[in-house]
């Protein structure tokens, strides 16, 4: 071939797209507590999102705005206030996630280790069959 998949998106963004989409699918789902006693404007800034960073905040309004521009019709208003809670709520791990550095050599973390059953231990106490150990030849 010619170097170029035949996928229209790579893989780095069907991830995002699918982390995404499963956080849609839990404001959606309404499995998380919803506050609509309050507009989306009066509503009082959460301590993840003031104590972000301007990139941060800036980060997590782009990925509610993105998160709206695909999906905005199905929220009502008190799940996109949610919605935006959950974004900079997301924020403060990646940041810290981010700041880790690692070199290209680096193997990863956490090894894969399966459990293998274990093998009968051999019967070396037992003598072979025929011979008895009270039989000792002279």
């Amino acid at each position: 071939m010619n170097g170029r998949s035949n996928f229209p998106i790579s893989r780095r963004e069907f991830a995002r797209r699918a982390a995404i989409v499963s956080a849609v699918s839990i404001v959606h789902a309404g499995t998380l507590p919803l506050d609509s006693s309050l507009p989306a404007s009066a509503q009082p800034q959460t301590q993840a999102q003031s104590a972000l960073s301007p990139e941060s905040q800036a980060e997590a309004e782009a990925r509610y705005q993105a998160i709206l521009a695909s999906y905005g019709s199905r929220f009502s208003e008190a799940q996109k206030v949610e919605l935006r809670r959950l974004c900079s709520a997301a924020q403060p791990p990646l940041d810290r996630l981010r700041e880790y550095t690692i070199e290209n050599g680096d193997g990863p973390a956490l090894y894969l280790k399966p459990l293998v059953a274990r093998e009968k231990k051999p019967e070396a106490a037992l003598p072979p069959q025929g011979a008895s150990p009270s039989t000792k030849k002279p």
